[in-house]
C-alpha cells in the first residue's frame, strides 16, 4: 500500500466521527491515534526485553529509564506490561488501560499526548460510544510496523494526514501550516550551494526552524537530503508556542527517528529553547504584523544588558510587527564562518523592507545585514500564496558564507509573476508556485543571473504566457494582434546601494525686517537662529558626497540653507544619520507611456456609439 492510499484508510477513521465531532476537529482524533498505533507498533519486537530491564532495576532501586531505552532499541520506550491488542481486549476498562498505556511511556510521548488533550479527546470518544470502534479500527485495521513501511514512508503519511487537516481547518491552518510548495522552494534555496556537499556519504548537518508550527519546513528539508543522499543525517531543531503545532511536530520528527527531545515548547523570543546551539541551516515563516508587546520586558532586557552579545544588539523593532526579533534570533545563531557559516531562509511580509527611517530599530537591523554582507538574496512571491493572508511575502535568503562573486552584493527575484491559480481557494489561498517556477527561481538564484521575462499578450489586453528569458530560452512570438512586454526578473545590487544617509536641512530664523535672528545665548550665541517650521531634510545616497548633493540639489533652490553638523551619525560620527531601506517594487518598476489621445478617444466614441444605440433600442 502506498503513502497515499495508507493516509485515506487512516482518514477514514473521519466515518466514525461524523455527528459527533465538527470536520475540523477530526484531526484531534486521528493524529494522535495515528502516533499511538505507530509506537505501539514500533515498540513491539523488544517490549518483553523492556520490560524486563523495567523490572529488574526498579526492583534495584536504581534508574531504570537508560536501561529500559537501550533494551527498546529507541529513542523512547514504554514501561506498562499492556499494548493496543490487549487493551482492546478488555472492553469495559478501555478508556482507563489507554490513560494507564499512555503515562507508561517515556517523556517526551507523554508530552505529546498532553499537548494534543488527548485524554479529553477519550472522553469525548467514551461518551459518545465511539472509543472501541475507534481504536479497534487503528488495532486491527492499520499494520504500522517498521516491517511495513519504514520511518521515511511513515513521515510521508503523517505529512498527508496533516495536509488533509489543515484543510479541513483552513480557518487557521495559516497559524501552523505553511504551503508545501513554498517551503520546497525555501529548501532548495538553501540547501543549493550545498547539494554536491550533502551527497558525500556519512555527511551530517543540523537544520533549526524557531517557529516550527507542525514541522512541514523540517520535514520538507529532511526529505530533500534523503532525495539527495539517503545516508545523510539530517538532525532536526525546533521550538513551537502553539500547543497542538509542538505535539504534531514532536510526533512527526519521533515517528521519522529524529530525537524528539530537539523540539521545545515556549516563546522563542522571551526563553530561547536551545541556549548555546549553533545550526547549519534554519528555516523559519514567524508570524507576520504579530505584535511582541507580551515579551517586551525580557526582549529589551536582553537587548539593553547584553547589547551585540545578545540576541537584539542591531536594533528593536516597533511592538506592532516582531517578524525582525525572530531573523535577529536566527543570525545569532548562526555558526562562525571559520566554522563552517549557516545559511538562513525565511518568510517575511513587506514592512521588513523598508518601515523605520534612518536611525530606527527596523533601519538598523537592516543596516547590521548589509553592513556586514549577510543578505545573499530576497525573492519577492506572488500575493494570495498562504492559507490565512493574500499580502505580499519574501523569502530572506541570509548567509555568513558567500561565495565571492556574490560577495558585497544582493541579488533581488521578483517571482510575484510566477503562479498558477488553484482550482479550489483554501482560505486566502488562490495561488500556488508550479514545478517550473520553482525551477526557474532556483536556477536564477543559483546562477547568481540577472535576468528579463517575457510576458506574451494576446490583442485583448490579457497576459497569456509568462516566460523567463535564459540564454537557452528563444524569446516567444506574439500573437496575432497582440504584443511581447519585457520585464526585469532578476537583478544584482551593491550592498551599499540600499543606503542613504539623512541630514538635517536648517534655513534663519528671519525678524519683520527679513534680517536672520541671531542666538542670543547658549553654545550657539552669535550663531545664525534656525527656523524650526522651514527645516527639512534630504536622503543622500550613501554612495554620493554629501556636500557634492547639497551643493547640486538643495543650495540653488534655498541659497541660505545649511547642513546641520550637530545630528550626526552614532557609528561614523559624519554629519547625518544613515538608514538602508530595500525598495524591492522600486527596482522592478518598469514606466509604460499613456497610449496616444486619438486612440483613447476613438475607444471612448465606440462605447458610447453603443451604449447610445442599446438605448435607442430600449425606447424603440
Amino acid at each position: 500500500m502506498n503513502q497515499q492510499a495508507l493516509s485515506s484508510l487512516i482518514w477514514s477513521v473521519a466515518d466514525l466521527l461524523r455527528g459527533d465531532f465538527k470536520p475540523h476537529e477530526y484531526g484531534h482524533v486521528i493524529l494522535p491515534f495515528t502516533v499511538l498505533r505507530r509506537l505501539d507498533c514500533v515498540l513491539a519486537p523488544t517490549k518483553a526485553k523492556a520490560l524486563v530491564q523495567h523490572q529488574e532495576k526498579k526492583g534495584l532501586g536504581i534508574a531504570y529509564e537508560p536501561f529500559v531505552q537501550r533494551a527498546a532499541g529507541q529513542t523512547f520506550f514504554n514501561v506498562s506490561d499492556m499494548d493496543l491488542p490487549k487493551i482492546l481486549g478488555d472492553q469495559d476498562h478501555l478508556r482507563d488501560n489507554l490513560l494507564s498505556y499512555i503515562q507508561g511511556f517515556s517523556d517526551d510521548v507523554r508530552d505529546i499526548f498532553s499537548c494534543f488533550d488527548f485524554p479529553v479527546t477519550l472522553d469525548r470518544l467514551h461518551k459518545a460510544n465511539l472509543l472501541y470502534l475507534v481504536t479497534e479500527k487503528f488495532t486491527k485495521n492499520l499494520d504500522l510496523h517498521p516491517e511495513s513501511i519504514d520511518n521515511y514512508q511513515m513521515g510521508l503519511v503523517f505529512e498527508e494526514l496533516l495536509r488533509k487537516f489543515s484543510e479541513m481547518s483552513n480557518e487557521t491552518a495559516g497559524e501552523h501550516y505553511t504551503p508545501r510548495e513554498v517551503i520546497r522552494l525555501m529548501v532548495e534555496l538553501l540547501f543549493i550551494e550545498d547539494d554536491e556537499a550533502l551527497s558525500k556519504p556519512g555527511i551530517v548537518r543540523t537544520i533549526y526552524d524557531p517557529t516550527a508550527g507542525t514541522g512541514g519546513m523540517l520535514s520538507v528539508a529532511e526529505e530533500h537530503l534523503h532525495i539527495l543522499n539517503q545516508d545523510a543525517r539530517l538532525s532536526v531543531f525546533g521550538q513551537e508556542l502553539n500547543d497542538e503545532s509542538y505535539a504534531i511536530c514532536k510526533a512527526d520528527m519521533l515517528i521519522k527517528g529524529q530525537d524528539a527531545g530537539n523540539i521545545i515548547a515556549g516563546n522563542t523570543l522571551s526563553d530561547d529553547g536551545h541556549p548555546g546551539k549553533k545550526f547549519d541551516y534554519m528555516l523559519s515563516n514567524p508570524p507576520f504584523g504579530v505584535e511582541w508587546k507580551k515579551v517586551e520586558k525580557e526582549v529589551r532586557a536582553e537587548h539593553e544588558g547584553r547589547g551585540m552579545s545578545g540576541r537584539f544588539g542591531p536594533g528593536l523593532p516597533r511592538v506592532s510587527d516582531g517578524s525582525l526579533l525572530f531573523l535577529m534570533h536566527l543570525l545569532f545563531k548562526m555558526r562562525p564562518a571559520k566554522e563552517g557559516g549557516s545559511r538562513i531562509g525565511i518568510v517575511l511580509n513587506g514592512s521588513p523592507l523598508f518601515t523605520g527611517g534612518a536611525g530606527s530599530g527596523e533601519s538598523e537591523i537592516r543596516r547590521h545585514l548589509l553592513e556586514n554582507d549577510l543578505v545573499e538574496a530576497i525573492v519577492g512571491l506572488p500575493t494570495d500564496m498562504f492559507f490565512n493572508t493574500g499580502i505580499s511575502t519574501y523569502v530572506w535568503i541570509i548567509t555568513n558564507r558567500k561565495a565571492e562573486d556574490r560577495q558585497g552584493k544582493v541579488q533581488l527575484i521578483d517571482a510575484s509573476g510566477m503562479f498558477q491559480k488553484m482550482r479550489k481557494s483554501l482560505g486566502s489561498k488562490r495561488k500556488e508556485l508550479g514545478d517550473q517556477h520553482i525551477k526557474d527561481i532556483t536556477r536564477l538564484l543559483g546562477g547568481f543571473l540577472e535576468a528579463r521575462q517575457a510576458i506574451v499578450i494576446d490583442k485583448d489586453g490579457k497576459e497569456i504566457a509568462r516566460t523567463v528569458l535564459f540564454d537557452d530560452v528563444p524569446i516567444p512570438q506574439a500573437p496575432e494582434g497582440g504584443r511581447v512586454k519585457h520585464i526585469p526578473v532578476a537583478k544584482i545590487l551593491h550592498n551599499e546601494e540600499f543606503g542613504y544617509r539623512t541630514i538635517t536641512v536648517e534655513r534663519p530664523l528671519r525678524d519683520d525686517k527679513g534680517n536672520a535672528v541671531l542666538s542670543t545665548k547658549g553654545k550657539n550665541k552669535g550663531k545664525v537662529q534656525a527656523d524650526s517650521a522651514l527645516r527639512d531634510t534630504e536622503n543622500v545616497p550613501l554612495s554620493e558626497n554629501v556636500e557634492t548633493y547639497f551643493n547640486r540639489e538643495v543650495q540653488p533652490h534655498v541659497s541660505d540653507a545649511w547642513i546641520d553638523t550637530d545630528k550626526c551619525d552614532k557609528k561614523d560620527g559624519r554629519p547625518g544619520i544613515v538608514g538602508y531601506e530595500i525598495p524591492f517594487n522600486r527596482h522592478f518598476y518598469v514606466f509604460e507611456p499613456p497610449r496616444e489621445l486619438a486612440e483613447i478617444d476613438a475607444e471612448l466614441k465606440l462605447v458610447t456609439d453603443r451604449i447610445k444605440a442599446m438605448i435607442e433600442g430600449l425606447s424603440a
